[in-house]
């Protein structure tokens, strides 16, 4: 699974580790977070994250 970087901050998004503090679990693909997701570093939305590249 793709980790996603968010362009505002720089948080990753590990799909391996989920997001904890948003009641997301281990193994949520990127793509299958809510739409209304947001950093939990700085608060952007989903469409502020970029594909890491390997």
């Amino acid at each position: 699974m793709n980790k996603y970087v968010c362009s505002v901050c720089g948080y990753v998004y590990n799909p391996a580790e989920g997001d904890p503090d948003g009641d997301i679990p281990p193994g949520t693909p990127f793509e299958k977070l809510p739409n209304d997701w947001t950093c939990p570093v700085c608060g952007a939305s989903k469409d502020m994250f970029e594909k890491q590249e390997d």
